[in-house]
This record gives structure tokens, C-alpha cells and sequence, in this order.
């Protein structure tokens, strides 16, 4: 079944030369000129994922992605202007999956979206059991939910993919690069702050204080790592 995406942009030649080129790798591609419209359009179909330009008419996108990643876990790409580097940071705050600076190569849009469907439809890190359990964290892996306690934690895609792996690999140091290929699915394409912005935003969700870390920790000039309280050995 071809994927349904829709592209949120004001441009309306933008947005025909995007579908036509989208179009030839099979995706179907429907458009939206303005918040008002894109929210219509989401409330009444499914997409499967949405790419949407940071530059509306009528309203605060990175709002309205927010929105979107309250009420749904599709996938988001953003589109940002070159100099705007502080909005790509805000998107993957507000809930973005990744951006793309425009004016951008459209082989890299696609190797992007490639990536992000392909963890999403294929769900790299199965198991058999569907719930596991770690310290005091329940994970239901066929849910992909997350419960602390007695309290359920709103995790996007990215963010619970991201905490399973390194769950499941407690006291293995991730390099930024790895992880980046290895969540996001390439190696070339992307920035190193996405995993930075979604490693600080998960402490934030899963730690007690998230500037004094019980479970993800920092390998200064290394990467990341997941120490469960049962470990008997820090990672020097």
C-alpha cells in the first residue's frame, strides 16, 4: 500500500514540483496551503507522514506541530530556511522527527523520508515478550508505551526507539554517529544535535532531575549509555 503524505506549505509550486517528484516513487501526495486546512485535512484521514514547512500564513507551525505530535505519532519532517538553525532545533522540541533545510537536493528529502518509514513500518527492535521490565521502568513493546511506576510516559517514535535500544544494550557506550544511523536509518544525511535534542528531551521525560542523571548518561567525547540501578559497575 503506497504511503500517504502531506505536504504543508504555502508555495504552490513548491508543492506541485514535490508531489510530482514524490509521485515517482509511489507515494501519495495531497496538499495543504495553511494550518486551518492541514488540520482539516489530518482530523479526516490517516497519513503517514507529514512534511511541513515552518513558514505558514496563518499561524505558529511549530505550534501546530506540537499539535500534531499531541494527538498522533505519525512522522513529522520540517522545512527550514538555512539561517533559521535555532527553529530546527525548536521543531525537534515541539515533536518533529527531523528536518531539511531548504533549498534542499530532493535525493536527500527522500533518503530521509526512506529512513523514517522504514523504522516506523518495519520495527528494526522487536522481541518476543511484549512487555519488559527494567528497574522501575515497564515497557510494552508491542504498544511501544512506556510506564513509569504507575504513570504512563507520552513518548514520541523516535524518543521510545531511541530508550528501547539503549535499554536493551545497558552499559554499551552509543556514539552520536551510531545512533543517528542506526534510529534515524542513514548515516550521511543528518545532525549530530538531533540525537543531543532527543537524548536531553527523553532525560526530561524519564528522569527524576535531568540534570543530575540516574539512567542516561554521557560518555564525555564518546556518546550515550543506559545504567540501570542494578548495574553492579559505573562506565568510568
Amino acid at each position: 500500500m503506497s504511503t500517504r503524505v502531506i505536504v504543508i506549505n504555502r508555495d504552490k509550486l513548491f508543492i506541485k514540483g514535490l508531489k510530482y517528484s514524490l509521485e515517482q516513487d509511489n507515494y501519495v501526495v495531497e496538499a495543504a496551503f495553511t494550518i486551518r486546512e492541514a488540520m482539516e485535512k489530518i482530523r479526516k484521514k490517516d497519513y503517514g507522514l507529514v512534511i511541513l514547512d515552518l513558514m505558514l500564513p496563518d499561524g505558529n507551525a511549530l505550534t501546530f506541530c506540537q499539535t500534531i505530535r499531541d494527538n498522533s505519532q505519525v512522522p513529522i519532517i520540517v522545512l527550514t530556511e538555512k539561517k533559521e538553525d535555532i527553529n530546527k532545533i525548536l521543531a525537534l522540541e515541539y515533536g518533529a522527527d527531523d528536518y531539511i533545510t531548504k533549498p534542499f537536493n530532493i535525493l536527500v528529502l527522500k533518503a530521509k523520508i526512506k529512513a523514517i518509514l522504514r523504522r516506523v513500518n518495519m520495527k528494526n527492535y522487536q522481541i518476543d515478550n511484549q512487555t519488559i521490565k527494567v528497574d522501575d521502568f515497564t515497557i510494552n513493546t508491542l504498544g511501544r508505551k512506556l510506564i513509569i511506576g504507575d504513570e504512563s510516559i507520552s513518548l514520541t517514535g523516535k524518543e521510545f526507539d531511541l530508550f528501547y535500544l539503549l535499554v536493551s544494550n545497558p552499559g554499551k557506550v552509543f556514539t552520536r554517529e551510531e545512533l543517528l544511523e542506526t534510529i534515524w536509518g542513514y548515516e550521511y544525511f543528518g545532525d549530530l544535535r538531533t540525537v543531543d535534542v532527543h537524548i536531553r528531551r527523553l532525560r526530561e521525560k524519564i528522569e527524576k532531575d535531568s540534570s543530575n542523571v540516574e539512567y542516561i548518561h554521557t560518555k564525555w567525547g564518546v556518546g550515550y549509555y543506559f545504567k540501570s540501578k542494578k548495574a553492579s559497575a559505573a562506565i568510568d
